[in-house]
């Protein structure tokens, strides 16, 4: 099963993905833990990926994407996996799907997790607070307004593209934990 968790920040993806990696036995992908990885393996792509970032730089799509490509072909990933915070652009999940064919792979779904943004704001609050503080740096309510911004921007095109493909699962994120993990296992049992 190979999926894509798509929403804004503080949707839920993490949340979903561990429960999706429990029930299905497939790793979470993130992309940032794969960066690291490949740079600290000191592979091709990652000592690419190092020249780049110490020089400041962002690391362009087809990097990132051939650092997927080597995580993919890892033998944890033959029965699936999920990518959760990539793509983020349209040009990114042009490239995945590009590469995931050349592989003989495609996505069993893309999943969005629909949100209120308003409601966004209560959750961030109600997560710092249950946890006696900040859970990450960025767990403040001004810190979740400029993601949703750059979100909004750069990645809600996602959900066009993948409607146009087909791929696209739209799943109620407003509800809670377990009924949210019971639509999305719904839809997947369609899908796959």
């Amino acid at each position: 099963m190979r999926l894509i968790l798509l929403g804004p920040p503080g949707a839920g993806k993490g949340t979903q993905a561990k429960r999706l990696m429990d029930a299905h036995g497939i790793p979470q992908l993130s992309t940032g833990d794969m960066l690291r990885a490949a740079v600290k393996a000191e592979t091709e792509i990652g000592l690419k990926a190092k020249d780049i970032m110490a020089r400041g730089d962002l690391v362009p799509d087809a990097v990132v994407v051939g650092i997927v490509e080597e995580r993919v072909e890892q033998p944890d990933c033959k029965s699936g996996f999920i990518l959760d915070g990539f793509p983020r652009t349209v040009a990114q999940a042009e490239a995945l799907e590009t590469m995931l064919n050349a592989h003989g792979m495609g996505l069993d779904a893309v999943i969005q997790l629909e949100v209120d943004e308003g409601a966004l704001a209560a959750r961030v609050e109600q997560r710092v607070a249950e946890s006696g503080g900040a859970v990450r740096d960025d767990d403040n309510v001004e810190a979740l307004k400029k993601r949703l911004a750059v979100y909004r921007e750069q990645t809600a095109p996602l959900v066009d593209h993948y409607r146009s493909t087909g791929d696209l699962v739209v799943i109620d994120g407003m509800k809670s934990i377990d009924e949210v993990e019971a639509d999305i296992n719904e839809a997947l049992s369609v899908r796959t």
